[in-house]
């Protein structure tokens, strides 16, 4: 890693295409052409499915560079070589609105957690059905709305809540506990930027009360996944997994305890990772180069 100064910037670069000759070559050489230097590197081959995936942390030495210059140069390399891709700032923090229920401790740690620079992110909203978490919100000095959700009115909710996203220009969605089912619609329309975190080590007790329902079975393990939002209920491409273990003297009170703990740890770690275009998504599956 280069330790000399970058006054033009620190960008990442991630990318994923058909596998052919010349990919890491050609990416290099547009580096080198804009005075860039690569801080971090990572690349996967998906023999499988013939998909080639790569993330570039670098920084550029020419004063003068630009987001919107360096996005520009890229465009041919891109089209050459049938590239999806992107590129980002390390320097601008992802703007990500925050969805709870009655559940706070994920939604309580990831505030934590970012004001504390920890996550490189910004919230401009949180959005509840409920108001139980609004002073939490108010002590952060984040704008809460309260968005309540019936059979009759979630199609209005959800309205609203798109409009939000549209206003505040947000990058990421993450469902703290946020314990409404939302519809196909706005699943397609969020695709590859909501996470969910689900209270259970997937795909294992779904539904609710999980840790009654693992205690009941006399688990040994319990966990959380954290995902991305699909119109398959709980079936997105899985980013983060944990566990903790348990034992016959713990009641179902306990393991509700270990559980949120392991939920918060594994949510953040998703959006940390998505936040530093960490994440990349493969069919039904996530590339994580962490």
């Amino acid at each position: 890693m280069s330790l000399r100064p970058n006054p033009g910037g620190e960008y990442v670069l991630t990318l994923s295409c058909p596998d052919r000759a010349g990919l890491v070559h050609a990416v290099t050489g547009f580096l080198v052409q804009h005075s860039g230097n690569i801080q971090e590197s990572q690349q996967f081959d998906d023999r499988q499915q013939d998909r080639f995936f790569m993330r570039v942390h670098f920084d550029v030495s020419d004063p003068h560079a630009s987001l919107e210059q360096l996005r520009s140069g890229f465009g041919p390399v891109a089209e050459a070589y049938g590239i999806s891709w992107q590129l980002h700032s390390t320097s601008t923090p992802t703007r990500t609105l925050i969805m709870v229920s009655k559940f706070g401790h994920c939604l309580n740690d990831l505030l934590f957690r970012q004001s504390t620079g920890a996550l490189n992110i910004e919230v401009p909203a949180i959005v509840s059905n409920h108001r139980d978490f609004e002073p939490l919100a108010q002590s952060y000095g984040i704008p809460f709305h309260h968005i309540p959700v019936t059979r009759e009115t979630k199609a209005d909710a959800e309205a609203q809540l798109l409009e939000l996203v549209g206003e505040l220009d947000i990058d990421l969605v993450v469902l703290a506990r946020y314990m409404q089912i939302l519809s196909n619609d706005l699943c397609k329309q969020l695709e590859g930027r909501a996470i969910n975190i689900h209270h259970s080590f997937l795909p294992s007790f779904k539904g609710a009360r999980p840790y009654v329902q693992a205690h009941d079975r006399g688990v040994k393990l319990i966990g959380a996944t954290a995902h991305y939002v699909t119109p398959d209920l709980d079936e997105g491409p899985i980013i983060e997994q944990d566990v903790t273990r348990v034992n016959h003297a713990q009641n179902s009170g306990a393991l509700v305890a270990l559980g949120r703990d392991v939920e918060a740890q594994v949510l953040a770690r998703a959006v940390k990772w998505h936040s530093q275009s960490r994440v990349m998504i493969n069919d039904n599956r996530t590339v994580v180069f962490r």
